[in-house]
């Protein structure tokens, strides 16, 4: 646990020692707060029923902040230790790879739930600027920041396998940017094919139908299993890569 500790805080510290953490959360706030800036608008013309929770995870602003933010963070996890050549040094010292994939995770995991801390304050400052926003229902929220945290876990584990495989941060965060358009293509079947059970087997497995699910209150137990185990499935995978790096 100590190694995992000091690992994790070497990679916060290489976040907030550099520009990424600062560059990931102007381009975070910027698109979040547009998105409620336009809930605002329209509300002061009545022109939308928009809440909070819908505006927040159930927008095409939500996946244009994943798609930017995850490979922004992950791009440069074992890239860029490749690149320069110091991965080769972390691994000679006492480490395991697990504790070294699980920090780097951890790292990326923990930076990408600071960025939503300031999306707390939205709703206050809105009504503080004098939108009439409906009641808040705080369920749907929270099950919205629920959802949030399980895809960005699976997001960043796909963002860490892809910077894993090359040594190059550009080529790591497009290759990323890649596997997530392919992720949220398939993931928009439900809506779009023509055939009833491919529509109800994409459902499972579909980020945009559980988005919307976790913003309107419903929390389904199978989306959460799925997630969870996506994830540490990719993670294993890191872990045996780079144990067979260790050895050649």
């Amino acid at each position: 646990m100590t190694v995992f500790l000091h690992l994790w805080r070497r990679e916060m510290d290489s976040f907030f020692r550099t520009s990424i953490a600062y560059v990931v959360g102007v381009f975070f706030l910027l698109i979040t707060g547009f998105s409620f800036w336009m809930l605002a608008a329209g509300l002061a013309r009545g022109t939308t029923d928009g809440d909070m929770a819908g505006t927040l995870f159930g927008s095409p602003w939500f996946w244009l902040d994943m798609l930017i933010v995850t490979p922004l963070l992950t791009m440069r996890l074992f890239a860029e230790e490749r690149r320069m050549g110091t991965l080769e040094t972390l691994l000679a010292s006492p480490v395991t790879e697990t504790d070294v994939v699980l920090a780097k995770f951890a790292g990326a995991y923990s930076a990408f739930l600071l960025l939503w801390i300031p999306t707390l304050a939205y709703a206050a400052i809105l009504k503080r600027c004098g939108a009439q926003l409906p009641p808040i229902d705080w369920g749907p929220v929270a099950a919205g920041y629920l959802g949030t945290a399980l895809v960005g876990a699976f997001f960043l584990s796909v963002g860490l396998l892809c910077s894993l495989l090359t040594r190059h941060q550009i080529v790591a965060a497009m290759s990323c940017l890649g596997a997530l358009g392919v992720l949220l293509s398939g993931g928009l079947l439900p809506f779009h094919a023509h055939a009833e059970k491919i529509r109800q087997i994409s459902r499972f497995f579909s980020a945009p139908v559980h988005m919307l699910d976790f913003a309107a209150g419903v929390i389904d137990t199978r989306a959460i299993v799925w997630y969870v185990s996506a994830t540490v499935l990719l993670l294993f995978l890191s872990v045996r890569i780079l144990e067979a790096r260790r050895l050649r």
